[in-house]
């Protein structure tokens, strides 16, 4: 399923900055960024839950967000992109 990451971290202290990188760190893990604070991650439902386990720990919840966006197995009709930052399609094998 492809699952849209958006995240919100406090900066205005070192350990905000801290924890912006550990969140984008672990987004990258398991999807690709497709701006700033935004990743795609196209994985199964245990992915998810580890991901979320990881996330929700590294966050403070008084001062950060996270929002999660289902857009489950079809998700092929219900993203469309316009303009630069050309992403990689979540299905094809990317060699690195």
């Amino acid at each position: 399923m492809l699952v849209v990451i958006t995240y919100d971290v406090n900066t205005e202290s070192a350990g905000g900055q801290k924890r912006l990188r550990r969140v984008a760190k672990a987004c990258q893990s398991y999807g690709q960024r497709v701006q700033n604070s935004v990743f795609e991650c196209l994985i199964d439902t245990a992915q998810l839950k580890t991901l979320q386990a990881r996330l929700e720990k590294i966050i403070d919840k008084e001062k950060d967000s996270l929002r999660y966006y289902f857009l489950g197995n079809n998700w092929k009709n219900k993203v469309r992109h316009v303009g630069a930052k050309k992403v990689t399609s979540m299905d094809e094998t990317l060699i690195m």
